[in-house]
């Protein structure tokens, strides 16, 4: 079915407030100074949740169920942990999962009815730290949409909740991994000793595409296999990562007709965890990310061959170490803040693939899809995706002004033909 013709209508329930199932500490809480990043000021949108699993979950996950409450006398916010809960809301949808078809992947048609704003509730401060929506499909089926307050955990520290109300929702007696708060962990060393130059928070001009577009786009599992072909055997055990973002950065750039000198970053969200043990321990849900970046002109990274991109990528994601996440967390302190400028020439990267929320069963069988809904002009995301007709691969979601975008389809069209 094609996206311009489907519609449906929601039903809505009036949102509730989901406590803790039992009484919990009610104390306040410092974040870290990776909490602070410019990238975590925001509420993002995602997925789900059961209400009554979720209360349980919240008993581990306290702080979720409290407030920011803004900073006094120069001091920096902190977690409130109230007990007061999350937003839950219910809802009722007259489509079938099936009739979306491909119309399945971002834009998704009427997408704003499946996470509808609650009054009051978007502020960074004094706002319940989770907005959820359950809607009910025809079929049987549920979508479920998130919005987080970044500024207390990340994708992957979400994650940690939801797979804990999973595991409730499905009869567990606790979560099989604990969470661990210690964002002490993360803070600043003092003195501070920024030892990395932190290219992605150079100040830019920023920047707002006019009459821009979401869409996205579906790489197959051989589609990307034949672009790995393309590189030199010594580079044959790059990850997909490394190489859906060289060539996305390629084809941006190009379609973006910027000129040959102009400075232009590609920048990695890559989490500590697995990584970084030291200082993001296992069950540790607060931010624990940086943004290592790649830098070159448009003219050298789309005048040399894909590898030069690829070796640019894989260079600025090997930085990420403990010593790159301190150095962050000092920065941040050093300048006050550290925030990432939405430039022409810079993207910012979010490959969701490997958090497992495909996996997450709350008693229905695994989820078909997880996607953003939105995206600005700086991130791009990836997710896995499965098409109607059964071909596993990866989505590319990006947005960029409408003849960029359409430029943009040819360069990677055109990619894929020389494979």
């Amino acid at each position: 079915m094609a996206a311009e013709w489907l519609s449906f209508t929601v039903r809505r329930r009036e949102a509730v407030l989901v406590a803790p199932a039992e009484p919990t500490p009610h104390e306040f809480k410092e974040l870290a100074d990776v909490d602070f990043q410019g990238t975590t000021r925001l509420q993002i949108s995602g997925i789900w949740v059961i209400k009554e699993a979720l209360s349980k979950a919240l008993v581990f996950y306290y702080p979720f169920a409290g407030r920011i409450r803004g900073g006094v006398d120069g001091r920096r916010p902190v977690v409130e942990c109230t007990g007061e809960g999350v937003l839950l809301a219910e809802a009722d949808a007259d489509i079938r999962l099936d009739q979306f078809g491909d119309a399945l992947l971002p834009p998704i048609p009427c997408s704003e009815q499946l996470l509808q704003n609650v009054d009051g509730s978007e502020g960074l401060y004094d706002t319940p730290l989770l907005l959820i929506q359950v809607t009910r499909l025809r079929c049987g089926g549920f979508a479920m949409g998130v919005r987080l307050n970044h500024i207390l955990s990340d994708a992957g520290g979400l994650l940690q909740l939801l797979k804990a109300t999973a595991e409730l929702a499905m009869g567990a007696p606790r979560p099989t991994l604990l969470p661990v708060w210690q964002r002490y962990l993360l803070q600043a060393r003092d003195p501070p000793q920024v030892s990395y130059a932190h290219r992605e928070y150079d100040e830019e001009e920023p920047v707002k595409f006019e009459d821009s577009v979401l869409r996205s786009f579906f790489l197959r599992r051989e589609d990307v296999r034949a672009l790995k072909s393309r590189l030199p055997g010594d580079m044959q055990k790059i990850t997909s990562f490394d190489l859906l973002t060289a060539c996305v950065w390629r084809c941006r750039i190009a379609a973006l007709r910027l000129d040959p000198g102009q400075r232009v970053r590609a920048m990695a969200i890559v989490t500590g965890r697995g990584r970084c043990s030291a200082v993001v321990p296992p069950g540790y849900y607060g931010n624990s990310f940086a943004h290592p970046v790649a830098l070159s002109t448009a003219g050298e990274l789309c005048g040399n061959p894909l590898a030069y991109a690829v070796q640019l990528i894989s260079k600025a994601k090997s930085e990420m170490t403990t010593e790159y996440l301190r150095s962050t967390a000092d920065l941040i302190v050093v300048k006050g803040s550290a925030t990432y400028t939405s430039s022409i020439g810079s993207m910012i990267v979010s490959d969701l693939r490997q958090l497992g929320l495909r996996e997450l069963d709350f008693g229905w069988g695994d989820a078909v899809l997880f996607t953003p809904m939105h995206s600005d002009e700086v991130f791009h995301y990836y997710f896995h995706y499965t098409n109607t007709i059964g071909e596993e691969g990866v989505v590319v979601m990006l947005r960029l002004p409408a003849p960029a975008m359409e430029r943009f389809a040819e360069e990677m069209e055109s990619i894929m033909k020389d494979c």
